[in-house]
């Protein structure tokens, strides 16, 4: 294979072709077609080449090597690494995660990130090809954090329109997040989610992997690492249904299908970070309450600093 010749244009094609094709399976609720077409992109060559030249060459972590010490950097390297996932990546078994410490913006705390093997990265990339657009297809409209095609400020849209305006109704704001979401997610109730994904047994290698931290182990029976590939997929997967636990409803059908119901609070999620605008002290109050319910049972707890 020689790698500077590749033709990215028609690799990159094929993988959005196949991307739209389980999107539209999905919205349209034919979950066996979904999961034969998420096979089809598990055994894509053009996944797996698109996969490796993400973490390789496009990912600020390129250079980050994991426990193993490897990156790969060389085009020679690249080559083998997409030959190594095609012919043996079905018997792949995940390595753990190294752990380092980055500060947070704005402070003096650090935020932890697991920081996977090249292969491993290089794995997340093409199951998250195959998982994301099932998932895209069922998300709830007002989450934008690792999402295609959605950013920060769609989320601060929202909010300008349902705040401004001569007489604007939900004046009472829960603005809140989520205390260290990546590092509590529960396993079981992710994986229950994920039901019969094909590669649902490397998402769970992926979780139960262990971290190291300067040369000790330590077994994970909680989260998703903060830096692999896969994990704001899994965190959006964690956290669906929080609109309809806060008590967001739609107007169902007629020519106001999809708008929120008047007496409803409007929710807006950006990965971990929420807000929530309700018409009354009373109704944040009940929100706060109702989120913290539903968050319980995955793992999940509220910042309350």
């Amino acid at each position: 294979m020689d790698w500077p010749s590749i033709d990215w244009d028609q690799a990159e094609k094929d993988v959005r072709r196949l991307r739209q094709r389980i999107f539209t399976a999905s919205k349209e609720g034919d979950l066996a077609k979904v999961r034969n077409l998420q096979k089809l992109m598990l055994r894509s060559l053009s996944n797996t080449l698109v996969s490796v030249r993400r973490v390789t060459e496009i990912n600020a972590g390129r250079k980050t090597a994991g426990i193993d010490n490897q990156v790969v950097l060389t085009a020679s390297g690249k080559s083998e690494l997409v030959r190594f996932i095609q012919q043996r990546g079905s018997n792949w078994q995940a390595h753990a995660v190294r752990r380092v410490f980055i500060p947070k913006a704005g402070g003096r705390k650090r935020r932890p990130l697991g920081i996977p093997v090249i292969v491993d990265r290089a794995h997340q990339a093409r199951v998250s090809a195959a998982l994301e657009p099932e998932w895209e297809a069922r998300f709830e409209a007002r989450s934008y954090g690792f999402r295609p095609g959605r950013g920060c400020h769609d989320a601060i849209g929202v909010i300008f329109n349902t705040l401004s305006g001569k007489n604007p109704q939900r004046v009472w704001i829960l603005d809140a997040d989520l205390a260290a979401a990546f590092d509590r997610i529960d396993h079981d109730q992710l994986l229950a989610g994920l039901g019969a994904f094909p590669a649902r047994g490397l998402v769970r290698q992926w979780l139960k992997a262990g971290v190291v931290e300067r040369g000790r182990f330590t077994p994970t029976e909680e989260g998703t690492p903060q830096g692999g590939v896969i994990s704001p997929v899994l965190l959006n997967i964690a956290l669906h249904g929080m609109e309809t636990a806060a008590g967001v409803r739609y107007h169902p059908s007629g020519r106001r299908a999809g708008e929120i119901m008047p007496n409803a609070p409007v929710l807006v999620r950006y990965a971990d970070d929420l807000v929530a605008m309700c018409h009354s002290r009373a109704a944040a109050e009940q929100v706060k309450a109702r989120l913290a319910e539903w968050l319980a049972p995955r793992g999940l707890v509220f910042n309350e600093d």
